[in-house]
Order: C-alpha cells, then structure tokens, then sequence
C-alpha cells in the first residue's frame, strides 16, 4: 500500500476538522476523495501534503509515518498538491511558474525534461509560456497549476477540485491530460464537487461527511449503489 491514512485527526485552531478519517491508496491507483462541501476533503489532502499537523492518527507512506511531517519533507518524497483555486503567481509568466515546480533538490537538474514534457501535455502553454499567467483563462490556469506539479515529479498527486472555473469544454482536454498522467505511473487522490465525473474517473472512492469517513468502494458499485446516489448525489 503507498497511503494508508488511519484514524486522522485534524484541529484548524480551536476547530475539530477531522475526526476518523481512513484513507487506502495502492500504488498506481486513481483514488476519489468526495463528500459535501466542508466535509473535510480539502484538509485530509493538506494533511498527507505536510499543510496541517494531525492531533492524531497516522500517515503512512510507502512504509513510513509521516504524521508529523512537513511540506517539504512530503514534496522531497514525491507527494504533491494541486491546490484548490491554483494560487499561481498573476504577475509571473508562465514558464516562471512552471519553473516554480522545479526548485526541489531532486527535480533542480530536470528543467528543460520537465518543461518539454508539460508542454507536451498542455500544448497551448508553449505559445503561451511567455505570457503573465493571470492573462490565462480558467482552464489554462489549472493547467498551468498541474504542469507545475508534474515539474516535482510527483509519485503521489493530489488534487483539490482542479475543475471549479474551467470551462466544460477544458475540463475534457485536463481530464484526459489526467489519465495520461496516470497511465505513466503517477498514483492519484482526486476531489471533485461533481462526484459522478469523479467517480467516473478513478478506481476506488472514499466518502467523507462531517470529517469522518463513512463509506468507501470501487467507483463501480458506488454508482449503481441507490442509497449512495440518494445521500451524496442528491438523486431520488
């Protein structure tokens, strides 16, 4: 198993934000965070990136307790967040944003190799590259943002609702630059607020509601599961 998050506990200040949460990622696995807005999606993510500090439980990754660790000490092992709204540099460009992702010790020698690869991915960021990013729609934005993700070489992405803001007709092109992504190896932890486009997508879900995990299964059966539909899906 590469994550095995077990009984976490998360305080924002004086505010419990997670109470149980369990969490199980095989290595090579598309794995969907989902629940309701506030459920705690966002901060189990910040807690396997060395965001938050857990009050208790454990983080488990590829072997080794992590519950403790910091961001930096996640980036250098691989683990790497897409964040929620972005948050690129409007006034930098964006290759200079791009390189941003490449600043770690064990990504510093890959630059060119990095860049060719993402612009591979995304090619309307090689025209744009020289370009302020906040010039850039939505859509290329979030590109911009996984492109700086993939210059750390993640082994283990997470990724925060990459979707809010990106037009329909991107979210098909990231999508796919998505299971590209994966195809070569990089294991996935998505949260997505439209949970039928994100259990589409992965393999396995885990659903969390009031910071506790109270359901998880293989994307499959969640979709046929009725009473699933009924409580998170908002179906009859």
């Amino acid at each position: 198993m590469m994550l095995e998050v077990s009984h976490l506990v998360v305080d924002h200040g004086k505010l419990r934000a997670l109470w149980d949460v369990n969490l199980n990622v095989s290595e090579g696995q598309r794995v969907g965070l989902v629940g309701a807005n506030g459920a705690g999606k966002s901060t189990t993510l910040g807690a396997i990136a060395g965001l938050y500090s857990a009050a208790g439980g454990s983080i488990v990754y590829s072997g080794e307790q992590l519950v403790h660790h910091r961001a930096p000490d996640a980036l250098a092992r691989g683990i790497v967040l897409v964040p929620e709204g972005r948050r690129l540099f409007g006034e930098m460009t964006v290759r200079e944003n791009l390189r941003m992702g490449a600043y770690s010790g064990r990504t510093r020698g890959t630059l060119v190799e990095g860049l060719d690869k993402v612009f591979a991915l995304f090619p309307v960021l090689r025209d744009k590259q020289a370009q302020p990013a906040r010039e850039l729609s939505g859509g290329q934005q979030q590109m911009v943002a996984i492109g700086r993700a993939l210059m750390s070489q993640p082994k283990l992405l997470l990724l925060d609702e990459p979707f809010i803001g990106v037009a329909p007709i991107l979210v098909d092109e990231i999508m796919a630059a998505l299971a590209t992504i994966a195809a070569d190896g990089v294991t996935m932890v998505l949260v997505d607020q439209n949970i039928g486009r994100a259990l589409r997508f992965v393999e396995r879900a885990t659903v969390i509601q009031n910071g506790r995990t109270v359901l998880e299964g293989d994307s499959a059966t969640l979709l046929t599961d009725e009473n699933f539909a009924t409580t998170f899906m908002g179906l009859d």
